[in-house]
């Protein structure tokens, strides 16, 4: 039996997880727990992408500690967990002071839970999983590996917000997301682009219920759209993205609204949901005749050219685009779009290409490169958490 490795990525209501071997570093079987705190359902799929799995579980699931528990014995008894040496978990938010992955122990948790304001629909739900697998395998070495990390290469300047002094000092500003995604597609930029191009000035924008863009120059995160908070930069699916500051405070005094409602509106109503009335899911919105639904499709293509132009700014000049993230890697219409409002940048997409999803989407004449590139933050903690622990990789 080879060693396998467990990477887990915890939500509110769900955990995902892939189960990799160690040498060499291979995906052995992936699935989710979904619908915790209710009735859940159990999925794993293998490494070829055949289900082994596939069920409501008849009692309900109350905690993430149930879940990993029903996971784990799962996963003993079929044999795909019997040497398992290591667990690797995405962690949202590390704050000012964590900029590479951490071998978690008990004061690496309590500083996390320090941080849970600054990501409060995300931190907790992560912090649960690696506390619900502490409990039950405490010998096991679990590392944690942060989505903000990858952006503390970027420029003072860039991580500043134009607030009093003392505040930034109490750790706000702006820290970006998604790192672990745009250090995967960095990672694999020399061998797909070629190494001229990747070391040069790099767009990625990553595409899905959340999205975010980073300008990268020679592989290193220089500028973000996403700062304080995962609320900021380009509209998602349920998310706003950037508002005047001036609206929450008309929300809170002339609306009424109180702290949690805000809260509410902002990351849970608003975005592609909220403009359209009918869905988060971009998919559904591209198929539905709607004009509600064009309308929230133009929106994010419009904020991602202008989120574009800042980010170009930013470099001094573009190389190359890539697309990444579900909608980023499938949605073929919004690239499109998008490559339309940037012929001010000199884009141009090939359109067959694009309709193939790529991997190279620019036409001959395109003054910038164009890519769409598959994602892998589930493969970037597993290498990460091999690395901090030794293991052969």
């Amino acid at each position: 039996m080879s060693q396998s490795l467990l990477v887990l990525n915890s939500g509110s209501s769900s955990i995902k997880f892939r189960l990799f071997s160690v040498t060499p570093l291979a995906l052995q079987a992936q699935g989710k727990v979904t619908g915790i705190g209710g009735q859940a359902r159990f999925q794993v799929i293998d490494a070829q992408g055949h289900t082994l799995l596939d069920e409501s579980l008849s009692a309900t699931i109350s905690d993430h500690q149930q879940a990993l528990d029903g996971l784990l014995s799962w996963g003993e008894q079929h044999g795909l967990m019997a040497e398992l040496q290591a667990a690797g978990h995405r962690v949202v938010h590390g704050g000012t002071e964590f900029h590479q992955p951490m071998v978690v122990d008990h004061d690496l948790l309590d500083h996390l839970k320090q941080l849970i304001p600054l990501a409060p629909l995300h931190q907790p739900h992560n912090i649960a999983g690696i506390e619900a697998l502490a409990a039950r395998s405490p010998d096991l070495p679990q590392v944690a590996c942060f989505d903000t990390a990858f952006h503390t290469t970027q420029p003072p300047v860039a991580q500043t917000l134009a607030l009093p002094r003392h505040l930034s000092q109490a750790g706000i500003r702006r820290y970006g997301f998604h790192g672990l995604s745009y250090e995967y597609v960095a990672s694999v930029l020399p061998q797909t682009l070629g190494a001229t191009t990747a070391n040069g000035r790099v767009v990625v924008a990553h595409l899905g219920n959340g999205a975010s863009m980073c300008a990268l120059h020679a592989g290193r995160s220089v500028a973000s759209t996403m700062g304080f908070t995962a609320l900021d930069g380009l509209p998602m699916g349920t998310r706003c993205g950037s508002i005047d500051p001036g609206v929450v405070l008309y929300l809170i005094s002339e609306q009424g609204l109180g702290v949690d409602a805000v809260n509410d509106l902002l990351y849970n109503r608003s975005g592609l949901l909220g403009v359209s009335g009918i869905s988060n899911d971009m998919r559904e919105l591209l198929a539905s005749d709607h004009p509600h639904a064009a309308e929230a499709i133009e929106l994010f293509v419009y904020r991602i050219n202008c989120e574009l132009g800042a980010l170009v700014a930013a470099l001094g000049g573009l190389d190359a685009l890539v697309f990444t993230g579900g909608i980023g890697e499938y949605a073929a219409p919004v690239r499109s779009r998008v490559g339309e409002l940037a012929a001010w940048a000199g884009i141009r997409i090939d359109s067959v290409a694009n309709r193939d999803h790529g991997p190279c989407i620019s036409s001959v004449d395109s003054a910038a490169e164009v890519w769409v590139i598959p994602t892998n933050e589930e493969r970037m903690i597993a290498q990460h958490t091999c690395r901090m622990l030794g293991l052969s990789a």
